[in-house]
C-alpha cells in the first residue's frame, strides 16, 4: 500500500510547479516506484480519437475500432493479458471523459487484481483532474486534444462553455457540438447547484464570427443572471436586451433563439421558456411523450421581450425521464437525395442507445457521428445536442467499477 501512497504524494506535491508538458514525466517518475509504464492518450473534442500525449507513443487511437476505445466508450476499466498486461483506464474529471490511460504492470501482476484495478483507476482519476487544472495554464493539452485546427469563432465558444458532461446522484447533463472545430452560432450551459439544474441551449442566427460573439452575449447574459439569483425569465429579458445591443449602424440587428430551463431535482418539475427554438423533446420509458413546446416567444436580441408577458412552461417529470435540446442543424440535416435527418430518427437513435446500456454521454457521442454520416461529414449548419436525465441508475452509468 505505502509505494502507492508515495506515488500519489509524489504526483500531487509535484504538480504544484509543473506545466502541462512535464506531466507525462512526473507520473513517469512517481510510477517508477510501483514498476508500471502509463501512457495517456486525450480524446480529440469531437470524441473520435484518442491522441497521445506524447508523440513517441505512436500515431492516435481511434474510439470506435480500437480496445482503448471500447474503455472510453463504455467508461470500462478492460484487462489486457498479454506479457507483461497492462489495463486501459478511462480518465474522467468529474464525470466528463477526457480520455484512457494504458497501464503497463510488472512482470507477473494479475491485471484482473482488484488492487491494481483499482490504484490504476485512483490514479487515472487524479490525472484526470490534473488535465483539467493545467489546461487552464498551457496551451499544450488544447493542441494534443485538436484533430483539426479550430475557427476563431469555435476558440472563443469552446472557451465560455462548460465541460461536456456533468452527474451527480439524481442527474445527468451531456452535451455534444459539430462541427467542434468550426461552429459559429450554437452553444449551451447548465450549472447544477442546490437541488436545482439550470440548462440552456443557443443557436445565434449565421455561423461566423458575428454568430459566436451573438451566442457568447446570449450566455453570458442568462449566466450572469442566473449568477445574480435572477429566475429564467429574467435571465431572458437580460439576454433579449444584451443581444439587441449589439446591433450597429447599418447592420441587420442579431437574434439568437434558446430555450432556457430550469429543474427541481427533489421534485421533478421542469419550467422551461422557449425563445423561437425547436422545443426540447421529453422521452420516456423508450418513446417521445412530447415536444415540451408551451408557449413559443420570439428569439433573443428583436426586443420583444420587454413588452409583452412571457410565461413559462412546466412538466412534472417522472423517474428517468430524459429531456432531449437539439438545434435546428440537427434535424434539419440532410443527405444527398435531400432528405432531412428528422426528429422521428433523433428520438429512435437517442433510445436505441439507452436500451442497448449505453451511457447518456455515449449516446449523444453516437448519435452526432450519425448526423455527421447523415451528411457525409459535412454539415450545413452547426448541430448541437443536449440531454438531460432525471434518473438515479444514469448517473451511476457513467462511472466504472473498479
Amino acid at each position: 500500500m505505502e509505494p502507492w501512497h508515495a506515488l500519489f504524494r509524489q504526483i500531487i506535491n509535484g504538480a504544484h510547479l509543473t506545466t502541462a508538458g512535464d506531466l507525462a514525466k512526473l507520473v513517469d517518475d512517481a510510477t517508477a516506484r510501483v514498476g508500471v509504464v502509463v501512457q495517456l492518450y486525450l480524446t480529440d473534442v469531437g470524441q473520435q480519437r484518442l491522441q497521445p500525449v506524447r508523440a513517441e507513443a505512436g500515431p492516435p487511437l481511434l474510439v470506435d475500432s480500437t480496445t482503448a476505445g471500447r474503455a472510453f466508450q463504455r467508461t470500462e476499466i478492460i484487462a489486457v493479458h498479454a506479457t507483461p498486461g497492462y489495463l486501459w483506464v478511462p480518465v474522467l474529471n468529474g464525470t466528463e471523459r477526457l480520455g484512457v490511460l494504458q497501464a503497463t504492470l510488472p512482470t507477473g501482476a494479475d491485471p484482473d487484481d482488484h488492487w491494481i484495478r483499482e490504484q490504476c483507476w485512483v490514479l487515472a482519476g487524479l490525472l484526470g483532474h490534473l488535465v483539467m487544472s493545467k489546461l487552464h495554464y498551457s496551451d499544450f493539452l488544447h493542441v494534443v486534444r485538436r484533430a483539426t485546427p479550430f475557427s476563431v469563432a469555435s476558440e472563443l465558444l469552446w472557451q465560455l462553455l462548460p465541460p461536456q458532461t456533468f452527474a451527480c446522484d439524481e442527474l445527468v447533463v451531456t452535451a455534444v457540438m459539430e462541427p467542434y472545430h468550426s461552429v459559429g452560432g450554437d452553444g449551451y450551459d447548465y450549472s447544477v447547484d442546490n437541488g436545482r439544474a439550470r440548462v440552456a441551449i443557443f443557436d445565434a442566427m449565421g455561423h461566423d464570427m458575428h454568430a459566436g460573439l451573438t451566442t457568447a452575449v446570449a450566455l453570458a447574459a442568462t449566466r450572469n443572471a442566473r449568477r445574480n439569483g435572477l429566475g429564467l425569465l429574467e435571465g431572458a429579458e437580460l439576454a433579449d436586451e444584451a443581444v439587441r445591443q449589439q446591433a450597429t449602424a447599418g447592420l441587420k440587428a442579431p437574434f439568437a433563439t434558446a430555450v432556457l430551463a430550469e429543474l427541481d431535482l427533489a421534485t421533478g418539475v421542469l419550467h422551461y421558456f422557449v425563445a423561437g427554438h425547436p422545443p426540447a423533446l421529453l422521452l420516456r420509458g423508450g418513446r417521445m411523450v412530447k415536444a415540451l413546446s408551451g408557449t413559443i416567444h420570439p428569439p433573443l436580441g428583436l426586443g420583444h421581450l420587454a413588452k409583452s408577458k412571457p410565461q413559462l412552461g412546466r412538466e412534472q417529470l417522472q423517474a428517468d425521464d430524459r429531456i432531449l435540446f437539439h438545434s435546428d442543424g440537427v434535424t434539419e440535416a440532410r443527405d444527398p437525395r435531400g432528405e432531412q435527418f428528422g426528429v422521428d430518427r433523433l428520438v429512435d437513435l437517442t433510445e436505441l442507445h439507452e436500451a442497448a446500456g449505453l451511457s447518456p454521454p455515449e449516446t449523444l457521442r453516437r448519435v452526432a457521428r450519425a448526423v455527421l454520416d447523415h451528411q457525409r461529414g459535412q454539415l450545413q449548419d452547426d448541430a448541437t445536442l443536449l440531454l438531460v436525465e432525471w434518473s438515479r441508475a444514469a448517473a451511476r452509468n457513467v462511472l466504472p467499477a473498479p
